[in-house]
């Protein structure tokens, strides 16, 4: 959540810490509430005289949850936790640059930050479970959405941007086999290096074309064995440390793989990754391939775009939903045209040229794991720009109404239990407004 906030927070030698306010057995310090206020001004949100009572009655409702979780026996794996700081860690290495950077701003080891954050990250995934036990079986009828709806005031109701239903038939020019033969050989080549002693992290940095590891001399860092596409964990898996891999095939390409460590089912490893490259002779072939499937489909009315789709895409991900693209953003198959522009600005300048039915393409395209095809989209459904309604935005409308419907049930839940635990707060912010009566405590 906050990795870089609370480092920041604690470089600044103004600030004293102390206990403002304890719950149960934990205690919200005064630095958990300037850095939050920090990260409001940075967010451009308004920070109001009430503002850090706020924060400190959410730090509260927070510090409640994890006492509560720990009451009613709710408890989180040391992998969950694992993961999870293995994902926030990945996330920062990306916003920083790279692991060198975020350990330099740190000046610490990355088991030494990780090791910093457990605790903090092991409150928050029995949070999150309180939570769910709470509101997991929540559920809205088609009443209370109409009834939540009808509460909206009138100027309040959203206003939805336009939004496009896709779908995609795609041919991936195949690799010719003196390109396999030729990465083959130039990994065998590799192989031998380093059985005859070179290092395999000096040749990965010269050599790999995976540009989030090759800079780190091909290491990954420690990664649970799920994280990792199949094909390439089970090689991982059967390595000893320090051992090589034989060359393993997975979608991004050709491998060798060193293991560096290894705890349970997370690894360490390096890798040389080599991309095939298609030739365009190969980029132009796809292109006619699609232009004749195009013809059949704009000809032939039982020859659907769906059925096409599932019969000759050769995209996995889409091909047996009749190429409906999903957005990566909210697993919807709806892309607002503000995130198609910023996913593909290309695609939505030809979509917004085009009506619902018609077919856009071939045009060429870099795949999710950065190789080149060609796709011809349909665009299935368009929506004009328009102040949200039930008929069209029933979905969106329905979660807003199970949001409010859960965030009540959680006020219940709290008002319930605001007084099962020791509460105490600094006399500084006793004339909080706050939302809940807390019994307090004298000290």
């Amino acid at each position: 959540m906050a990795l870089m906030a609370v480092n920041a927070q604690a470089q600044d030698p103004e600030i004293i810490d102390k206990v403002i306010a304890v719950v149960g057995e934990r205690v919200v310090l005064y630095s958990d509430i300037e850095e939050q206020i920090d990260q409001m001004t940075m967010s451009e949100i308004p920070v109001t005289e009430n503002s850090r009572c706020e924060v400190l009655e959410d730090q509260m409702y927070q510090k409640l949850f994890v006492e509560r979780a720990i009451e009613d026996s709710i408890t989180v794996g040391d992998d969950m936790v694992e993961q999870e700081l293995d994902r926030r860690l990945r996330y920062f290495i990306a916003q920083i640059g790279s692991e060198e950077e975020l350990i330099k701003f740190y000046g610490k080891t990355i088991d030494e930050i990780k090791e910093d954050f457990r605790d903090e990250v092991k409150d928050l995934l029995l949070i999150q479970q309180m939570q769910q036990h709470v509101v997991g079986d929540v559920k809205v009828s088609p009443a209370e959405v109409r009834e939540f709806f009808a509460d909206i005031p009138e100027d309040s109701v959203p206003y939805i941007n336009s939004e496009v239903m896709l779908a995609q038939l795609v041919r991936m020019p195949p690799v010719s086999e003196e390109e396999k033969t030729a990465i083959k050989n130039k990994l065998n080549g590799f192989k031998d290096r380093v059985a005859a002693g070179e290092e395999f992290g000096t040749l990965a940095y010269l050599y790999s074309q995976d540009p989030g590891s090759a800079l780190k001399n091909g290491e990954l860092g420690f990664m649970d064995r799920t994280e990792l596409v199949s094909e390439f964990s089970s090689a991982a898996m059967g390595l000893q440390k320090g051992e090589v891999s034989e060359i393993v095939e997975t979608q991004f390409g050709y491998h060798i793989i060193q293991m560096i460590d290894r705890k349970g089912d997370r690894l360490n490893v390096r890798h040389i990754l080599i991309i095939p490259q298609v030739s365009a002779s190969d980029l132009q072939n796809a292109k006619v391939y699609l232009d004749s499937l195009k013809n059949v489909i704009e000809t032939n009315d039982t020859l659907t775009f769906e059925r096409m789709a599932i019969a000759f895409s050769d995209d996995k991900d889409t091909r047996m939903n009749g190429g409906i693209m999903i957005n990566p953003q909210d697993a919807t198959n709806k892309f607002d045209f503000e995130v198609l522009g910023k996913m593909d600005r290309q695609l939505l300048f030809n979509v917004e040229k085009k009506e619902v039915g018609d077919l856009i393409g071939p045009d060429l395209y870099q795949t999710q794991d950065g190789k080149r095809a060609y796709r011809v989209v349909k665009i299935v459904e368009m929506t004009e720009p328009h102040v949200a309604n039930l008929r069209d935005d029933y979905h969106r409308i329905q979660e807003g109404a199970k949001r409010k419907k859960e965030n009540i049930e959680l006020e219940t839940w709290i008002q319930k239990h605001r007084n099962s635990a020791y509460v105490w707060v600094s006399d500084e912010f006793n004339s909080c407004p706050f939302k809940t009566k807390w019994v307090m405590a004298q000290r």
